[in-house]
């Protein structure tokens, strides 16, 4: 909501809020007279009616609503303490003055550049002008850039066909998870053995799919596994309670 459409009924004033605003910088309306709590009240009332907040619109009206908070409060100090007060009535006004004025600034130098950057999407163009040196050109290097013949060379490479990707290098997978839980079970059941005696003469791929499948045993609890360094020998055992039952 702007605070244009705020509407205020006030015992010394009736319309909207940013006349209010006027008038009492031209100290037409006496600000002493002027009740903000009700201002405040009429605010959160129109925020009811229309059931959504303006969060914008409404961070400028606390500011506006502080600025003149601060204002009345210097009008009603008594007079004696006037020294103590760092402005007096006339420079609060101005000070809200240059508030508004700068408010007013920043908002339509915003709703400018929102317009701009709306009118500008999807494209960004470069409006500052070329350099010196870029706007002239010897005509054979002209001659050279229009050239119909370079033109069509390089439309022609455009059309040329990529040379087919080489996929020979690539190994297809030859064995399921389902085979190596088989092969790991076969070889648990004659006692313990070593990971490379599992992988023994077979490729990268069936190596990488017996790990997933020895990750998979030890999940479930089927079997366990010892090194006893880094990068040392992988030994592949039953659990403890298995070979007990077994046993």
């Amino acid at each position: 909501m702007r605070l244009i459409d705020l509407e205020l009924d006030l015992d010394v004033f009736a319309g909207p809020f940013d006349l209010l605003l006027t008038l009492i910088l031209r100290e037409e309306v006496d600000l002493l007279e002027v009740d903000l709590a009700e201002i405040v009240i009429s605010y959160i009332d129109h925020l009811e009616r229309r059931g959504e907040l303006d969060l914008e619109a409404a961070t400028e009206f606390l500011v506006l609503i502080a600025a003149l908070l601060e204002l009345k409060s210097r009008l009603m100090l008594p007079g004696e303490e006037e020294e103590e007060i760092d402005l007096d009535p006339g420079e609060a006004a101005e000070e809200l003055l240059v508030r508004l004025l700068d408010a007013h600034r920043y908002r339509a130098v915003a709703q400018h550049l929102s317009r701009t950057l709306e009118a500008e999407s999807g494209h960004r163009f470069r409006s500052a002008p070329l350099p010196p040196w870029l706007r002239r050109a010897s005509l054979p290097d002209a001659i050279a850039v229009y050239d119909p013949r370079a033109l069509a060379a390089a439309l022609g490479g455009l059309l040329e066909l990529p040379p087919p990707v080489d996929v020979r290098h690539m190994t297809v997978a030859k064995v399921s998870v389902s085979e190596r839980l088989a092969h790991l079970r076969a070889m648990l059941r004659h006692g313990s053995f070593t990971f490379d005696a599992a992988v023994a003469r077979v490729d990268r791929v069936t190596v990488a799919v017996t790990l997933f499948a020895l990750l998979e045993l030890y999940k479930q609890g089927e079997l366990t596994w010892t090194q006893d360094e880094p990068f040392g020998e992988i030994t592949i055992d039953a659990p403890v309670r298995s070979r007990e039952l077994s046993a």
